[in-house]
């Protein structure tokens, strides 16, 4: 299972939200370079990193500072929020990044994720956030018709290898993850699925690496102190 420090970027800070809601955010960092080189002096193996400005307005805004972090760390880096086309997606891997996440999008345009899937592979993440159930999109700030796991099954029917599965009601609240959902979700399809949302403290490791899920994306319980890196990437292995 491998862990993901989450790096999330608004106006050019290291941020983070309660539940997406960008009225309640956190700052932790007005140097997201330094956090990413951080986490991987801490032992990291990959880089989660969000662009929260992008995955509200629809484009990029931070990808400059993103492709800084992938050419400055050794270890490979996944990203998303607001690559919604084909130039964007292959902007982003011709920059140093590793894998791009693909979220509104995926629900949108079909035909897009086929194509980037068929040409790319590996390298393209389907990004399922999901509440109530049903799976989110545009920054979270609305709800698509499909419910995650319907969703995750059209996308592993396309070709998708890996999806990042988010519960919003307990993103940063460090309340601990739904496990219910993430089990279901692992049974459900035949694909690695990334856990993300919740994580508060160390148990929420263990107990997600029995559900089956390939790895977790932690974010405010790394910044606050509540989970320790290396402990968590002890239990990982």
């Amino acid at each position: 299972m491998i862990i993901y420090p989450a790096i999330d970027i608004k106006g050019g800070k290291c941020v983070r939200l309660v539940q997406g809601r960008f009225d309640d955010e956190t700052v932790y960092s007005d140097d997201p370079v330094e956090v990413a080189l951080k986490w991987e002096r801490h032992g990291a193996q990959y880089l989660h990193v969000v662009d929260l400005d992008g995955a509200r307005t629809g484009e990029p805004r931070n990808a400059r500072t993103i492709s800084e972090i992938a050419s400055r760390v050794s270890i490979p880096v996944q990203t998303g929020g607001g690559i919604r086309s084909i130039d964007k997606v292959e902007a982003a891997l011709s920059n140093g990044i590793k894998r791009v996440i693909l979220g509104t999008s995926a629900i949108k345009d079909q035909e897009l994720v086929k194509a980037l899937l068929e040409k790319y592979g590996d390298r393209i993440v389907i990004g399922i956030d999901a509440r109530d159930g049903m799976v989110a999109i545009e920054g979270w700030e609305r709800t698509s018709g499909f419910t995650a796991v319907e969703f995750a099954r059209k996308m592993q029917s396309l070709g998708a290898k890996t999806i990042i599965y988010t519960d919003i009601s307990r993103d940063g609240m460090l309340s601990g993850p739904n496990l219910k959902a993430m089990e279901e979700m692992v049974r459900a399809v035949d694909i690695d699925v990334i856990a993300s949302g919740g994580v508060g403290r160390i148990d929420d490791i263990r107990n997600l690496k029995n559900t089956g899920v390939s790895g977790v994306i932690i974010g405010k319980a790394l910044y606050t102190g509540n989970v320790d890196l290396k402990q968590a990437l002890e239990i990982a292995k």
